[in-house]
């Protein structure tokens, strides 16, 4: 009763009271879809339109050939029936249940008899490195190894499209990379579509071909992996990458801000004059000094110190807009060693000059 693989086609519209989603996009068979988004983006109610849980007020959604939801033609294929995988942040296993029966449940649940879908579930948990973890019960089982058995139990009935909704938020330090790893392992020997759902850059990184970020409802980002988190367009995928960006104009040489400031930098692609387009430079690039330097070329502007963030072997300082300065500074980081802070004693409130050399600055084209 295997499936084969099937892409996955959406164009939906689904009204809320605080936004409208709007979007149509593809995902390949075999590939993992990462979207992105602050808080009331739409990310939740995308997972649920492709799972069946919400009924969109317009569009279609379809795996392969199977024609799932379709509001114009009345279909809406419930969410059992739909062969779609759920990994959601809590493995949420039937407590009354082994790890085993809770992975053989899909199969069973789509016909397959008992004895083939007690061999297809310990197929799975050895695939997901819990095979010693059968008999256990979910009350007995650490958060990772609760996860482990949850995404064998979303494999285990072959669905078509796997959705998985924050799998690493709940877990701690320890556990998320390895369940990470494995994810990455078994996610890339499968062969159905996946969506996953994060706030962190780095799953993305790992587990993602393709990443979309939306905002308000709608796409604002989408592309490579790589290229959208190199490349951010928007302030809030800049800085989930770890990324500086200013908004502006595009014009010959760089950017120009909304209150005029001209930032020097090169453009990654030909940009018209006056085109909507972003700065973008790593916190790395910035230096920073007690008084305005001189000297080669930089972009400089006067901050107030907000915050000092540990941030590996950096100290990463957030600054913070002047009462009479540019707003477009607010958040913007620079990473520096604990050395220079304690030189310049540096503490919150203190106003001091960022600096970056035009060199280190790309100009993108910004989100819609």
């Amino acid at each position: 009763m295997s499936r084969e693989p099937a892409g996955l086609d959406a164009a939906i519209v689904l009204r809320r009271p605080e936004f409208t989603l709007d979007l149509a996009f593809a995902v390949a068979p075999g590939e993992v879809l990462a979207v992105l988004g602050p808080n009331g983006a739409g990310k939740s109610t995308l997972l649920g339109v492709l799972s069946g849980l919400l009924r969109p007020d317009a569009g279609h959604v379809r795996l392969g050939d199977r024609l799932v939801t379709d509001v114009a033609a009345g279909v809406h294929v419930p969410p059992h029936e739909r062969g779609v995988g759920m990994l959601a942040q809590q493995g949420l296993l039937f407590p009354h249940l082994t790890a085993l029966a809770n992975v053989a449940f899909g199969p069973r649940a789509r016909g397959v008899p008992r004895t083939d879908a007690d061999a297809a579930a310990r197929r799975w948990l050895i695939e997901v490195d819990a095979a010693e973890l059968a008999e256990r019960k979910p009350s007995e089982l650490s958060g990772g190894q609760a996860q482990r058995v949850a995404l064998a139990r979303a494999l285990a009935p072959e669905p078509a499209l796997l959705l998985l909704d924050e799998p690493l938020a709940s877990l701690d330090v320890d556990a998320a990379p390895a369940l990470r790893s494995l994810l990455r392992r078994v996610m890339r020997g499968s062969k159905q579509s996946k969506v996953l759902v994060t706030h962190d850059a780095l799953d993305a990184l790992v587990l993602a071909d393709r990443v979309m970020v939306l905002s308000g409802g709608r796409i604002v980002e989408n592309g490579p992996t790589r290229e959208v988190l190199t490349r951010p367009r928007s302030s809030f995928t800049a800085r989930i990458a770890g990324l500086d960006l200013i908004p502006g104009t595009a014009v010959d040489g760089g950017l120009k801000t909304a209150d005029g400031m001209l930032i020097s930098g090169r453009q990654s692609e030909q940009l018209a004059d006056g085109q909507s387009a972003v700065a973008v430079f790593p916190p790395f690039a910035v230096a920073v000094f007690r008084q305005r330097p001189d000297g080669s070329p930089r972009n400089v502007v006067e901050v107030e110190v907000a915050a000092l963030e540990p941030h590996g072997d950096t100290v990463r300082l957030r600054a913070a807009a002047l009462p009479a300065g540019p707003g477009w500074v607010d958040g913007l980081a620079a990473d520096v060693t604990p050395a220079a802070v304690a030189d310049l004693a540096i503490e919150p409130g203190m106003r001091m000059w960022y600096a970056v050399k035009a060199t280190e600055v790309a100009i993108h084209p910004a989100a819609r």
